[in-house]
């Protein structure tokens, strides 16, 4: 399977690191230009360096609307756009009457509204041209539970599943695709590093027994993903969630 991006321009959110570095990279391979957005800057830096002349950075916080909109506008027509944008913003599972509105509000901001704020910056040159992709990356947690315990993550998570749907059936009039990829327990950040340190060595045991290929996988298996949904070979594929995580 030949798959070839040149001439098309592409966005990556949270492409600091993990995800969505292997991500970028994976377009960069393969030909496009590739726009990457995040609040970290030199982990944004980093990136951009990896990736190469056709890479630019752009600082973003990916829930603040009017800055989406300013810095799509500022990239103009784009091809791809991949809403990998996403995490727990430092927190720890909880009791739930220990979570405060701002706790709340603020994993939902990046998980689910940068998601929808993005798409919506993208959509009307997409439907202007009648061509587009939109890849979200979820997570286990938003089918299933998640392993941080943290109530929001799962639910902005399962949210985001939901708008991949209802954005397939609005946007395919369009010729514009919708999917997600939904990852496994991967030790792709520093966030997920801690998560596995502390876990220790029993129930990192039960996690990969857990997994029918009793491994953890790596950036560059979900980055493999979003190459297919992006790639003409998945032009009749929309509003589909898939599970990247080994086998459960």
């Amino acid at each position: 399977m030949n798959i070839d991006f040149t001439g098309k321009t592409v966005i990556v959110t949270g492409g600091a690191h993990g995800f969505g570095r292997a991500i970028a990279l994976g377009f960069a391979e393969r030909g496009a230009a590739v726009h990457v957005c995040d609040v970290n800057e030199e982990g944004l830096a980093e990136t951009v360096r990896l990736c190469g002349d056709k890479a630019r950075a752009h600082r973003l916080d990916v829930g603040d609307r009017n800055a989406v909109q300013t810095t799509v506008a500022a990239i103009g027509d784009v091809d791809i756009l991949v809403n990998n944008a996403g995490g727990v913003r430092g927190q720890v599972g909880r009791p739930i009457e220990e979570i405060s509105e701002e706790d709340w509000k603020a994993i939902f901001d990046v998980n689910l509204s940068g998601a929808f704020f993005v798409s919506q910056a993208v959509a009307p040159g997409m439907k202007a041209k009648k061509s587009g992709r939109i890849i979200n990356i979820s997570s286990g947690a938003g089918l299933g539970i998640s392993l941080t315990g943290i109530q929001a993550y799962a639910s902005s998570k399962a949210g985001q599943i939901g708008l991949t749907r209802q954005l397939a059936h609005e946007l395919g009039p369009f010729n514009i695709t919708v999917n997600n990829v939904a990852p496994g327990f991967v030790r792709s950040n520093p966030a997920t590093e801690r998560q596995w340190e502390a876990m220790g060595s029993e129930g990192q045991a039960k996690l990969l027994q857990n997994i029918a290929l009793k491994r953890l996988g790596a950036p560059e298996d979900i980055a493999a993903m979003v190459m297919f949904f992006a790639s003409d070979f998945a032009g009749w594929v929309t509003g589909q969630v898939i599970s990247v995580d080994g086998g459960k």
